[in-house]
């Protein structure tokens, strides 16, 4: 089971939270977002991330060729479409050898088919709840819902996930589930994670498997 620590912004965060050795970690870069890292994020500190932790940043409808700049500049391991991109969104990035994991907002009503254009473009899915914003909702979705998604395609699980969930989700046994996506659950104010929450679930996590 992965983990993703996703939406950090703080130079001395995101240390601390290295420290704690996540799979991924997530930078947002979508200016409404609360999350937001800034228009003058810090190159040095991204390249100086452990080659062990994959770097991931979150863009939200924007174009193509920003994306791949700002992969590029950062040396993202991965870029998360959490919007409304299209195929040929994810196409463009392809071309450039950009890994792509794709997000879809899950509500009650939500048909799995609407996954089949984009089984081809990405790595991952992320399954995350539905809401009017774009993340960062702080609400679950139904897990349940995972049974209806049979396709062979690797997914984080994220939405509203919280310390305390490390024993409900080790019960998940979706043969798809490849890790957990956790943000706003875990802060002590936007975008600064609480170390000994992020450390001590991961902990949970990664012993269940053992």
């Amino acid at each position: 089971m992965k983990i993703k620590v996703c939406g950090l912004k703080n130079r001395e965060n995101i240390r601390e939270i290295v420290s704690c050795k996540p799979d991924f970690l997530g930078f947002i870069f979508y200016p409404p977002s609360p999350r937001y890292v800034g228009d003058s994020f810090d190159v040095r500190l991204m390249r100086n991330i452990p080659p062990y932790i994959n770097k991931t940043g979150v863009f939200v409808n924007q174009d193509p060729d920003t994306i791949i700049r700002l992969a590029e500049l950062y040396g993202l391991n991965y870029v998360q479409l959490h919007g409304d991109e299209d195929a040929s969104c994810m196409a463009a990035l392809k071309a450039r050898k950009i890994a792509v994991i794709k997000v879809f907002h899950i509500g009650e009503e939500f048909d799995f088919q609407n996954t089949e254009p984009f089984l081809s473009g990405c790595e991952y899915f992320l399954f995350d709840s539905k809401s009017e914003s774009y993340g960062g909702s702080g609400v679950k979705f139904n897990w349940q819902i995972l049974s209806r998604f049979n396709y062979p395609k690797p997914f984080f699980l994220s939405g509203g996930i919280a310390p305390g969930d490390g024993s409900k989700i080790t019960s998940l046994h979706h043969p798809y589930l490849l890790g957990i996506d956790i943000n706003s659950g875990f802060e002590t104010s936007p975008g600064i994670k609480d170390v000994f929450r992020v450390n001590e679930f991961i902990k949970i996590i990664k012993r269940k498997q053992e």
